[in-house]
């Protein structure tokens, strides 16, 4: 899909933080967050490395950033206990080049004690390139990231 390439200031300006978080998501991203009203929003500012051989950004990494979101999304829901994914599903809409800003974000759709039920998309300047839908299981322990 054709867009527009965003800088980091253009994400500033438009309200996104960068995220410096510890783990996987941290070299797959960096990760952008920002919320709006009630949403939590995710972000990725895609270039170079996050391209498959064919030239357009790697089906991994929208769904590594719809993980993400969902998960944090869901972790959020359930008071801040950790929740880890025991399925994803994800429909691939659109290709995406790479120097496309990817912007996740998702809900809640249903909770049991020990499972969360989530769905969301990823859209690259308005137009949805991915949806999904998640389940994850509710750990026990409250969780800080670091």
């Amino acid at each position: 899909m054709e867009s527009r390439m965003a800088t980091e200031d253009d994400l500033r300006q438009a309200g996104w933080k960068q995220r410096s978080l510890q783990g996987f998501i941290q070299s797959a991203g960096p990760l952008w967050t920002r919320r709006e009203g009630a949403i939590w929003q995710y972000g990725l500012l895609t270039g170079p490395s996050h391209v498959n051989p064919a030239g357009v950004v790697h089906g991994g990494v929208l769904a590594t950033l719809m993980d993400h979101a969902l998960s944090a999304i869901a972790w959020e829901g359930v008071g801040r206990r950790a929740c880890v994914t025991v399925q994803l599903n994800t429909v691939f809409l659109a290709p995406v080049l790479p120097g496309a800003f990817l912007k996740a974000e998702g809900q809640i759709v249903r909770t049991t004690r020990t499972l969360v039920f989530a769905q969301g998309e990823i859209a690259v300047d308005g137009e949805i390139v991915l949806t999904g839908t998640a389940v994850l299981k509710v750990s026990a322990k409250a969780f800080s990231p670091p």
